[in-house]
């Protein structure tokens, strides 16, 4: 038995989880969001809690088990607590703005690059050194930060460029002077 799939999920009062035939909505004070179950997975509701079952032991209903308790989850969460992204923009001269619903990065080349929020997502700009992009859905959440960071990756010798807050950079030596 998967061990993550068998765990119930625990719905908060104010989300409402409504499961109507091969869909799964959840609705809550951030928004909604929609899910089209996979496979033979099957889900019920019993008070406060959602259950995700499968029909037998297949290799492929044992993978879809613990995938759809966890996007049902990141569902219940998103929609009552929302995710959120923070990034960190290292190099002299480089600062994100942001502009209307988008931002405008700085990273070193000749323009601007700049970056539309898609549906759904919102950037923060803090500082000219920060972003945060933040929403309801921690897919898009995280790809749009991916996305951002794949202007400027950091790089191993100065460290300069995107990173996620907290995020290590491996370091290399330069070239040794003789």
């Amino acid at each position: 038995m998967s061990r993550i799939g068998k765990e119930p999920i625990s719905v908060p009062s104010d989300v409402q989880v409504s499961i109507e035939g091969r869909s799964v909505g959840v609705t809550g004070p951030k928004g909604s969001l929609d899910l089209d179950l996979p496979g033979e997975i099957n889900v019920r509701q019993e008070d406060d809690t959602v259950l995700v079952e499968r029909p037998n032991d297949d290799r492929k209903n044992k993978a879809l088990h613990g995938l759809t308790r966890s996007l049902i989850n990141n569902m219940v969460i998103g929609v009552s607590e929302g995710f959120k992204k923070e990034l960190e923009i290292v190099g002299v001269g480089y600062r994100a703005a942001k502009s209307g619903d988008g931002l405008e990065l700085q990273l070193g080349f000749s323009h601007p690059v700049k970056v539309k929020a898609p549906d759904g997502i919102t950037f923060d700009v803090p500082e000219p050194t920060q972003i945060i992009v933040s929403g309801i859905n921690k897919e898009i959440v995280g790809q749009v930060a991916a996305d951002i960071r794949s202007y400027r990756k950091p790089e191993p010798y100065k460290g300069k460029g995107i990173r996620y807050a907290g995020e290590h950079v491996a370091r290399k030596a330069g070239k040794a002077a003789k």
